[in-house]
Protein backbone atom coordinates (compact mmCIF):
# COMPACT_ATOMS: atom_id res chain seq x y z
CA UNK A 1 0.00 0.00 0.00
CA UNK A 2 1.36 3.48 -0.33
CA UNK A 3 2.26 5.99 2.11
CA UNK A 4 -0.21 8.35 2.97
CA UNK A 5 1.45 11.88 3.28
CA UNK A 6 -0.38 14.54 5.31
CA UNK A 7 0.51 16.57 2.12
CA UNK A 8 -1.86 14.73 0.46
CA UNK A 9 -4.42 14.64 2.77
CA UNK A 10 -4.27 18.75 2.95
CA UNK A 11 -4.56 18.56 -0.83
CA UNK A 12 -7.57 16.17 -0.16
CA UNK A 13 -9.39 18.50 2.14
CA UNK A 14 -8.70 20.93 -0.11
CA UNK A 15 -10.20 19.73 -3.23
CA UNK A 16 -13.33 18.32 -1.55
CA UNK A 17 -13.81 20.21 1.42
CA UNK A 18 -14.20 17.43 3.66
CA UNK A 19 -12.56 16.31 7.48
CA UNK A 20 -9.16 15.05 7.89
CA UNK A 21 -9.67 11.63 8.82
CA UNK A 22 -12.52 11.17 6.38
CA UNK A 23 -9.81 12.27 3.47
CA UNK A 24 -7.27 9.82 4.94
CA UNK A 25 -9.55 7.39 4.98
CA UNK A 26 -10.66 7.99 1.22
CA UNK A 27 -7.01 8.01 0.21
CA UNK A 28 -6.02 4.73 2.21
CA UNK A 29 -8.89 2.83 0.55
CA UNK A 30 -7.85 3.42 -2.87
CA UNK A 31 -4.51 3.07 -2.03
CA UNK A 32 -3.32 6.99 -2.69
CA UNK A 33 -4.84 7.81 -6.00
CA UNK A 34 -5.76 11.28 -5.76
CA UNK A 35 -8.71 11.13 -8.49
CA UNK A 36 -10.57 7.52 -7.44
CA UNK A 37 -10.37 9.31 -3.85
CA UNK A 38 -12.30 11.93 -4.74
CA UNK A 39 -14.69 10.15 -7.08
CA UNK A 40 -15.21 7.94 -3.94
CA UNK A 41 -15.74 10.98 -1.51
CA UNK A 42 -18.35 11.78 -4.23
CA UNK A 43 -19.80 8.37 -4.38
CA UNK A 44 -20.64 8.78 -0.84
CA UNK A 45 -22.17 12.13 -0.58
CA UNK A 46 -19.39 13.49 1.10
CA UNK A 47 -17.77 15.98 -1.19
CA UNK A 48 -21.19 18.08 -0.91
CA UNK A 49 -18.55 21.20 0.31
CA UNK A 50 -15.99 20.50 -2.28
CA UNK A 51 -17.79 22.92 -4.93
CA UNK A 52 -16.85 25.70 -2.48
CA UNK A 53 -13.11 25.15 -2.13
CA UNK A 54 -12.14 27.73 -5.33
CA UNK A 55 -14.29 30.41 -3.58
CA UNK A 56 -11.85 33.04 -1.06
CA UNK A 57 -13.11 33.16 2.17
CA UNK A 58 -11.40 36.56 3.19
CA UNK A 59 -14.91 37.64 5.66
CA UNK A 60 -15.44 36.05 8.92
CA UNK A 61 -14.54 36.56 12.75
CA UNK A 62 -11.69 36.49 14.92
CA UNK A 63 -12.36 35.51 18.66
CA UNK A 64 -10.17 35.16 22.32
CA UNK A 65 -10.68 33.28 24.75
CA UNK A 66 -8.87 33.28 28.28
CA UNK A 67 -8.65 30.19 30.60
CA UNK A 68 -6.78 31.47 33.56
CA UNK A 69 -3.27 31.71 32.60
CA UNK A 70 -4.02 30.73 28.69
CA UNK A 71 -4.78 32.58 26.46
CA UNK A 72 -5.91 31.89 23.00
CA UNK A 73 -6.73 34.40 19.42
CA UNK A 74 -8.74 32.54 16.84
CA UNK A 75 -9.68 33.81 12.97
CA UNK A 76 -12.67 31.53 11.27
CA UNK A 77 -13.04 32.66 7.98
CA UNK A 78 -16.43 32.94 5.46
CA UNK A 79 -16.65 33.81 1.75
CA UNK A 80 -18.93 36.74 2.74
CA UNK A 81 -19.37 38.77 5.50
CA UNK A 82 -23.24 37.85 5.92
CA UNK A 83 -22.20 34.91 7.74
CA UNK A 84 -20.88 36.32 10.56
CA UNK A 85 -24.34 37.35 11.58
CA UNK A 86 -25.33 33.73 11.47
CA UNK A 87 -25.45 32.19 14.77
CA UNK A 88 -24.34 28.99 14.00
CA UNK A 89 -20.86 30.67 12.85
CA UNK A 90 -20.48 32.98 15.39
CA UNK A 91 -21.44 29.69 17.85
CA UNK A 92 -18.58 27.59 15.97
CA UNK A 93 -15.71 30.57 16.46
CA UNK A 94 -16.60 31.14 19.90
CA UNK A 95 -16.01 27.17 20.65
CA UNK A 96 -12.76 26.89 18.41
CA UNK A 97 -11.39 30.16 20.81
CA UNK A 98 -12.52 28.65 24.25
CA UNK A 99 -11.08 24.84 22.81
CA UNK A 100 -7.70 26.10 21.63
CA UNK A 101 -7.16 28.08 24.81
CA UNK A 102 -7.93 24.54 26.72
CA UNK A 103 -5.99 22.09 24.71
CA UNK A 104 -3.08 24.57 23.78
CA UNK A 105 -2.61 22.65 20.21
CA UNK A 106 1.02 23.19 18.82
CA UNK A 107 0.03 22.97 14.78
CA UNK A 108 -3.09 23.81 13.02
CA UNK A 109 -3.74 19.96 12.68
CA UNK A 110 -3.44 19.03 16.18
CA UNK A 111 -6.19 22.25 16.21
CA UNK A 112 -8.58 20.97 13.70
CA UNK A 113 -8.04 17.42 15.57
CA UNK A 114 -9.22 18.30 18.85
CA UNK A 115 -12.29 16.48 20.34
CA UNK A 116 -15.96 18.42 20.23
CA UNK A 117 -19.47 17.52 21.54
CA UNK A 118 -20.20 16.48 18.24
CA UNK A 119 -16.58 14.73 16.30
CA UNK A 120 -13.40 17.16 16.10
CA UNK A 121 -13.24 20.83 15.35
CA UNK A 122 -12.24 20.07 11.55
CA UNK A 123 -15.92 17.59 11.34
CA UNK A 124 -17.55 20.95 12.76
CA UNK A 125 -16.15 23.35 10.22
CA UNK A 126 -17.09 20.68 7.48
CA UNK A 127 -20.94 20.31 8.96
CA UNK A 128 -20.80 24.52 9.41
CA UNK A 129 -19.64 24.63 5.52
CA UNK A 130 -22.23 22.45 4.76
CA UNK A 131 -25.11 23.57 6.65
CA UNK A 132 -24.34 27.51 5.97
CA UNK A 133 -23.35 26.93 2.34
CA UNK A 134 -20.48 28.99 2.17
CA UNK A 135 -16.87 28.11 2.03
CA UNK A 136 -15.73 28.45 5.84
CA UNK A 137 -11.50 28.17 6.95
CA UNK A 138 -10.17 28.46 10.04
CA UNK A 139 -7.02 29.80 8.97
CA UNK A 140 -4.80 30.89 12.25
CA UNK A 141 -4.34 30.94 16.37
CA UNK A 142 -2.23 31.63 18.63
CA UNK A 143 -1.47 30.82 21.95
CA UNK A 144 -0.15 32.63 24.62
CA UNK A 145 0.70 31.85 28.48
CA UNK A 146 1.35 33.79 31.39
CA UNK A 147 2.56 34.01 35.12
CA UNK A 148 0.55 34.21 38.17
CA UNK A 149 1.44 38.06 38.48
CA UNK A 150 0.48 38.94 35.01
CA UNK A 151 -2.67 39.93 33.01
CA UNK A 152 -4.48 39.29 29.84
CA UNK A 153 -6.56 41.54 28.24
CA UNK A 154 -8.99 40.68 25.58
CA UNK A 155 -10.92 42.82 22.68
CA UNK A 156 -12.74 42.35 19.95
CA UNK A 157 -13.67 44.92 17.67
CA UNK A 158 -16.53 45.28 15.20
CA UNK A 159 -18.02 42.05 17.02
CA UNK A 160 -14.78 40.52 16.25
CA UNK A 161 -13.51 42.14 12.62
CA UNK A 162 -10.13 42.75 14.81
CA UNK A 163 -9.37 40.83 18.04
CA UNK A 164 -6.18 41.18 20.49
CA UNK A 165 -4.70 39.87 23.27
CA UNK A 166 -1.97 41.95 25.47
CA UNK A 167 -0.40 40.97 28.07
CA UNK A 168 1.36 42.88 30.94
CA UNK A 169 3.40 41.22 33.51
CA UNK A 170 3.78 42.58 37.14
CA UNK A 171 0.60 43.67 37.29
CA UNK A 172 -3.11 41.29 37.57
CA UNK A 173 -4.72 44.44 36.45
CA UNK A 174 -7.30 42.86 33.70
CA UNK A 175 -9.02 45.98 32.83
CA UNK A 176 -5.62 48.27 32.17
CA UNK A 177 -4.69 44.99 29.86
CA UNK A 178 -7.98 45.56 28.30
CA UNK A 179 -6.96 48.59 27.48
CA UNK A 180 -4.06 48.13 26.18
CA UNK A 181 -5.89 45.26 23.71
CA UNK A 182 -8.29 48.42 22.92
CA UNK A 183 -4.91 50.44 21.67
CA UNK A 184 -3.75 48.09 19.73
CA UNK A 185 -7.08 47.35 18.17
CA UNK A 186 -7.21 51.04 17.29
CA UNK A 187 -3.82 51.72 16.70
CA UNK A 188 -1.86 48.43 14.87
CA UNK A 189 1.14 48.93 16.34
CA UNK A 190 3.89 46.24 14.85
CA UNK A 191 6.37 46.05 17.64
CA UNK A 192 5.95 46.67 21.46
CA UNK A 193 9.43 48.08 22.08
CA UNK A 194 12.10 49.60 19.67
CA UNK A 195 14.37 46.25 20.79
CA UNK A 196 11.95 43.84 18.26
CA UNK A 197 12.79 46.38 15.52
CA UNK A 198 15.47 44.73 13.32
CA UNK A 199 19.14 46.52 12.50
CA UNK A 200 17.99 45.72 8.83
CA UNK A 201 14.61 47.81 9.54
CA UNK A 202 16.18 50.70 11.19
CA UNK A 203 19.23 51.13 8.71
CA UNK A 204 16.78 51.21 5.67
CA UNK A 205 14.78 53.71 7.32
CA UNK A 206 17.66 55.76 8.36
CA UNK A 207 18.92 55.53 4.57
CA UNK A 208 15.29 56.84 3.34
CA UNK A 209 15.43 59.18 5.76
CA UNK A 210 18.77 60.67 4.61
CA UNK A 211 17.98 61.01 1.27
CA UNK A 212 14.31 62.72 1.79
CA UNK A 213 16.23 65.42 3.95
CA UNK A 214 19.32 65.86 1.65
CA UNK A 215 16.00 66.11 -1.14
CA UNK A 216 14.60 68.90 0.46
CA UNK A 217 17.99 71.06 0.06
CA UNK A 218 19.39 70.89 3.94
CA UNK A 219 22.42 71.60 4.39
CA UNK A 220 24.58 68.26 5.56
CA UNK A 221 25.45 69.88 9.33
CA UNK A 222 22.10 69.51 9.83
CA UNK A 223 20.95 66.26 8.12
CA UNK A 224 22.21 63.97 10.69
CA UNK A 225 20.13 66.03 13.69
CA UNK A 226 16.80 65.63 11.30
CA UNK A 227 17.41 61.85 10.91
CA UNK A 228 17.62 61.28 14.19
CA UNK A 229 14.52 63.15 15.30
CA UNK A 230 12.51 61.67 12.64
CA UNK A 231 13.79 58.31 13.19
CA UNK A 232 12.39 58.73 16.96
CA UNK A 233 9.06 59.57 15.67
CA UNK A 234 8.99 56.42 13.34
CA UNK A 235 9.83 54.48 16.61
CA UNK A 236 6.96 55.95 18.27
CA UNK A 237 4.41 55.00 15.08
CA UNK A 238 5.33 51.45 15.01
CA UNK A 239 6.30 50.47 18.71
CA UNK A 240 3.68 50.08 21.30
CA UNK A 241 5.32 51.67 24.35
CA UNK A 242 6.19 54.66 22.88
CA UNK A 243 3.19 55.50 21.28
CA UNK A 244 0.31 58.34 23.11
CA UNK A 245 -2.10 56.20 24.74
CA UNK A 246 -5.59 56.75 23.22
CA UNK A 247 -7.42 57.09 26.49
CA UNK A 248 -4.96 59.50 27.45
CA UNK A 249 -3.22 61.09 24.87
CA UNK A 250 -0.96 63.27 27.16
CA UNK A 251 0.95 59.78 28.51
CA UNK A 252 2.73 57.18 26.38
CA UNK A 253 1.14 53.03 26.38
CA UNK A 254 4.36 52.88 28.74
CA UNK A 255 3.74 55.39 31.01
CA UNK A 256 -0.38 53.97 31.62
CA UNK A 257 0.80 50.71 32.03
CA UNK A 258 3.76 52.11 34.45
CA UNK A 259 1.10 53.50 36.70
CA UNK A 260 -0.67 50.30 37.46
CA UNK A 261 2.48 48.96 38.12
CA UNK A 262 3.87 46.80 35.19
CA UNK A 263 4.83 46.65 31.78
CA UNK A 264 3.80 45.52 28.66
CA UNK A 265 5.10 42.07 27.30
CA UNK A 266 3.30 41.37 24.44
CA UNK A 267 0.34 41.49 22.38
CA UNK A 268 -0.95 39.21 19.53
CA UNK A 269 -3.57 41.12 17.04
CA UNK A 270 -5.95 39.47 14.28
CA UNK A 271 -7.67 41.30 11.80
CA UNK A 272 -10.10 39.11 9.61
CA UNK A 273 -8.75 38.92 5.80
CA UNK A 274 -5.61 40.74 6.42
CA UNK A 275 -2.71 39.34 3.90
CA UNK A 276 -5.28 37.83 1.84
CA UNK A 277 -5.89 38.46 -1.96
CA UNK A 278 -9.35 39.08 -2.42
CA UNK A 279 -11.74 38.29 -5.67
CA UNK A 280 -12.36 41.43 -7.65
CA UNK A 281 -16.41 40.29 -9.05
CA UNK A 282 -18.45 42.22 -10.97
CA UNK A 283 -21.87 42.05 -9.83
CA UNK A 284 -23.72 42.62 -12.91
CA UNK A 285 -21.70 39.74 -14.55
CA UNK A 286 -22.40 37.75 -11.79
CA UNK A 287 -25.87 38.38 -11.91
CA UNK A 288 -25.89 37.18 -15.85
CA UNK A 289 -23.92 34.38 -15.13
CA UNK A 290 -26.56 32.92 -13.07
CA UNK A 291 -29.31 33.54 -15.14
CA UNK A 292 -27.95 31.74 -17.85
Amino acid sequence: MSKISASMVKELRERTGVGMMDAKRALVDVDGDMDKAIDLLREKGMAKAGKKNDRIAAEGLANVYVAGNTAAIVEVNSETDFVAKNEMFQDLVQNIAKLVAENKPATMEEALAIKTDKGTIDSDIVEATQVIGERINFRRFDVLEKDDNAAFGGYLHMGGRIAVIAELEGTTDEGAAKDVAMHVAAINPRYVSKDQVSQDELDHEKKVLTEQALNEGKPENIVEKMVIGRMNKFLAEICLVDQPFVKDPDMTVEKFVASKGGKVKGFVRFEVGEGIEKREENFADEVANQMK
